[in-house]
């Protein structure tokens, strides 16, 4: 995370802030989709792109990090292969999503995760997201071709 801004002094603070989970989603399951209506999937998937060209992360640790300083949850590699990587995120978040049926407002973090592994790898990626209703955990896929490179 190499900006240096006020966020990015929030992110690296030791006097950890609480945020109210009624108010995060207040704005991101409510405010959003009414402002941004039936495109809201696809300019989340974009702003988390941005957010990732704003924040650009080196290694996983930090990718971590930044979920979870973001309140996005808890984030894990489960698989990589020659051209794709599994991610899984778990957060109480989810169950609340899942509940109200808004499991396809993961495209922030999808977005996020598609540009950070893109500047990592230096070739286009998608990513795509798998919300498990039983497990309440969403599994990410980012997908990438050799032949596309940046």
């Amino acid at each position: 995370m190499k900006e240096s801004t006020a966020a990015n002094q929030i992110i690296n603070s030791v006097d950890p802030r609480s945020i109210s989970i009624f108010g995060y989603e207040l704005i991101r399951e409510t405010l959003l989709p009414e402002i941004l209506g039936k495109d809201t999937p696809e300019i989340l998937y974009w702003a988390g792109k941005l957010l990732a060209r704003k924040y650009p992360i080196d290694d996983y640790d930090q990718l971590v990090e930044f979920f979870e300083q973001a309140s996005w949850g808890q984030l894990e590699l489960k698989n990589e292969s020659k051209n794709e990587m599994e991610f899984e995120l778990i957060s109480p978040l989810i169950v609340s999503r899942i509940k109200t049926k808004a499991e396809q407002f993961f495209q922030l973090e999808a977005g996020f995760l598609a540009q950070q592994i893109e500047q990592q790898k230096q070739v286009i990626t998608e990513t795509f997201e798998h919300p498990n209703k039983k497990s309440n955990k969403v599994r990410f896929t980012v997908k990438w071709d050799q032949r596309d490179a940046l």
